[in-house]
């Protein structure tokens, strides 16, 4: 297909213009492009799977498979605009990681040596996962549970109960000033 620009015929003159006005979406893309912790974040929430129910009486249930994750690595909050977040991070066992040292240690001496494990095939993901759940306007932020069990972590979202009707507020008639009746 070729383009004129402005009634000019030359076609690698035309072609020329219209890479120079496609400069700015180029730029766009490249200076836009995601970074490393927005694709790191976004796999971390992609590898986590959760489960979410709705009971008849309004409260929501997420369960969240975790084996291997110690509860103290383990952190629920609420941030701002009612999103609920899971994040963590599962750690490689400690005695993997003396491993890791004494292969180092072992590495740098002279008899050349390795000591420790070596990791035929590695399946479970090891690192930081997360979630975010957006919660409803009728969730009850102020009664959240969380209960960490077998590497399961179930939290409970309670729904807020309904608002009382309000009584209509009787006001009293006084009569002013003067007498009545005159």
């Amino acid at each position: 297909m070729e383009f004129t620009f402005g009634g000019f015929g030359d076609p690698v003159l035309s072609a020329a213009l219209q890479q120079l006005m496609d400069l700015p979406d180029e730029l766009e893309r490249h200076m836009n492009a995601p970074t490393r912790a927005y694709v790191r974040d976004r796999r971390a929430m992609a590898n986590t799977p959760m489960d979410v129910k709705e009971f008849p009486s309004g409260a929501i249930v997420l369960t969240v498979d975790m084996p291997g994750v110690s509860p103290a690595d383990v952190k629920v909050q609420v941030e701002e605009g009612n999103v609920l977040t899971i994040s963590g991070e599962r750690k490689r066992p400690a005695e993997d990681g003396a491993a890791a040292e004494g292969k180092q240690q072992a590495a740098a001496g002279a008899d050349g040596e390795k000591q420790g494990v070596k990791y035929l095939r590695m399946e479970r993901r090891m690192g930081k996962f997360m979630r975010r759940f957006p919660l409803p306007e009728s969730a009850d932020l102020d009664s959240i549970r969380a209960e960490y069990k077998d590497g399961v972590l179930t939290v409970t979202v309670d729904k807020k109960p309904p608002p009382e009707p309000k009584k209509p507020r009787v006001v009293q008639v006084t009569v002013g000033g003067e007498q009545q009746g005159e």
